[in-house]
């Protein structure tokens, strides 16, 4: 007699802290349907996680800033037990010398994606009184990010939003999480043209970790998971400093680093 497990959707768990979710999920009893653009990636560990912790892996290659293939994953997520909204991309420069498509398609990925999928989530979730959605945000939204102005505000956007919706779905059964990682070692800021030669050791994480506390926090149903103790006591003085301090002081950095 076959048992059913719950199903877990990850958003970009072809790489880094998604990946590490995925298999973390798979660990602790989930199914998966694992969503992002590389195939051949999600085919991967779609296939090692099946191997090692007997997961059935659904592969769903997708775009999520392209409004037909969106729309799939929302279909998708409306039977989900978990939801992970891992997926999004950052940029790295003066605002006003980047491309604005890119830019543009960052907020689509970081947020209009994600709200969507909470949305489609959600209300299956409430309706049969369980589930779990975990959003991962960034210490970056934490305070203004110049050099780094589009990602930290789409961030800021997340960990709001999540705290609100984490609020309304109090007593649903439905928990509502989001996770905010400082410096990890994935392909982030390789990808983001982002310089982190001049960031410290201390101040870096492994993604093992990382997906760790998130999911952790979640079971929890706590709004906020923050990894590691360095980075709560940076989200901690970035929440009671003014923003005209810590914008000056994140400029400052960002622009040693890039030099």
């Amino acid at each position: 007699m076959s048992i059913t497990k719950p199903v877990a959707l990850v958003t970009g768990a072809s790489a880094g802290i998604g990946e590490q979710l995925a298999r973390q999920l798979a660990q602790r009893g989930h199914d998966l349907v694992l969503v992002a653009r590389d195939r051949e990636r999600l085919e991967a560990l779609a296939k090692d996680v099946e191997a090692e912790f007997g997961a059935q892996c659904e592969v769903l290659s997708a775009d999520l800033t392209v409004p037909a293939e969106l729309a799939t994953v929302e279909a998708r997520a409306r039977d989900v037990d978990v939801l992970v909204n891992n997926a999004g991309f950052g940029s790295f420069g003066r605002f006003d010398q980047l491309d604005i498509d890119v830019e543009s398609r960052e907020i689509n990925l970081n947020v209009l994606a994600l709200v969507r999928l909470t949305h489609a989530a959600a209300g299956g979730m409430t309706q049969r009184g369980h589930g779990g959605i975990l959003n991962v945000s960034s210490l970056a939204g934490h305070q203004p990010g110049p050099l780094n102005a589009t990602y930290s505000a789409t961030k800021a956007f997340v960990t709001s939003f999540t705290q609100a919706v984490h609020e309304e779905l109090k007593g649903t059964g439905v928990a509502v999480t989001a996770l905010c990682p400082g410096f990890t070692h994935t392909e982030f800021q390789e990808r983001a043209n982002a310089p982190a030669s001049e960031v410290p050791g201390f101040m870096w994480q492994e993604a093992p970790e990382v997906a760790r506390v998130g999911l952790d926090g979640l079971a929890r149903n706590r709004a906020i998971a923050i990894p590691g103790a360095v980075n709560k006591t940076l989200g901690t003085f970035s929440d009671i400093t003014p923003n005209a301090l810590t914008r000056r002081i994140s400029a400052a950095i960002l622009k040693r680093s890039s030099v």
